[in-house]
């Protein structure tokens, strides 16, 4: 939102953006940002979460990547192959 309509705001209603009218039954609780923990549960929920989705997802994913490393490693040995030159062409030369 640009500074102009947010100060128009602030001066026609009185109050910052998203504070402009109180809505009965609705409770909005706010906690400081200095007051939280950003890495809560980080280490004794978040590490095991990842084990286990890497762990049901493992199957899914490694076979494709083994056979596409398995198809680059045999197309380099084979461009490698075929780009040198044959020595038994060069057995007699002196």
């Amino acid at each position: 939102m640009c500074s102009i309509c947010v100060f128009y705001l602030q001066k026609v209603m009185g109050k910052k953006f998203g504070e402009l009218a109180k809505i009965r039954g609705v409770i909005h609780y706010r906690l400081s940002p200095y007051e939280q923990n950003i890495f809560a549960g980080y280490f004794s929920k978040g590490l095991p979460n990842l084990v286990r989705r890497i762990r049901s997802q493992i199957l899914y994913v490694a076979p494709p990547f083994i056979l596409g490393y398995l198809i680059y490693d045999w197309a380099n040995k084979e461009n490698a192959k075929f780009n040198r030159k044959n020595p038994a062409d060069y057995a007699n030369d002196e």
